[in-house]
């Protein structure tokens, strides 16, 4: 039962967070440094759920076909190559890598 207080209260804090974005007033979130701000968040908590799940393996950092999977990606992009087909060859190179290892 113990379990269930965290979950509930986990879901309330995010329902308060939620429900305080409502209250905050227009003219603040359209400031030039708030925009900004923003922006540079969200790229820095991508980068960082990349990085973690492609060097971390519980406690451990780990260089595997997670890492060559990655590699094949930002390369294709790169290049420029269309999202689907960025997906379809780091797939590609962490099964080859895989199947070699």
């Amino acid at each position: 039962m113990n379990l269930w207080w965290w979950i509930l209260g986990a879901a309330a804090i995010a329902y308060v967070t939620k429900f305080a974005g409502y209250l905050v007033p227009a003219a603040w979130l359209e400031s030039p440094w708030v925009l900004r701000l923003s922006s540079t968040v969200t790229v820095g908590l991508l980068a960082a759920l990349v990085m973690t799940n492609t060097f971390a393996s519980g406690a451990a950092v780990v260089l595997d076909a997670r890492v060559v999977a990655l590699a094949a990606a930002a390369v294709a992009l790169v290049l420029r190559a269309p999202f689907l087909l960025v997906v379809v060859l780091g797939a590609a190179a962490a099964a080859l890598t895989r199947l070699l290892a």
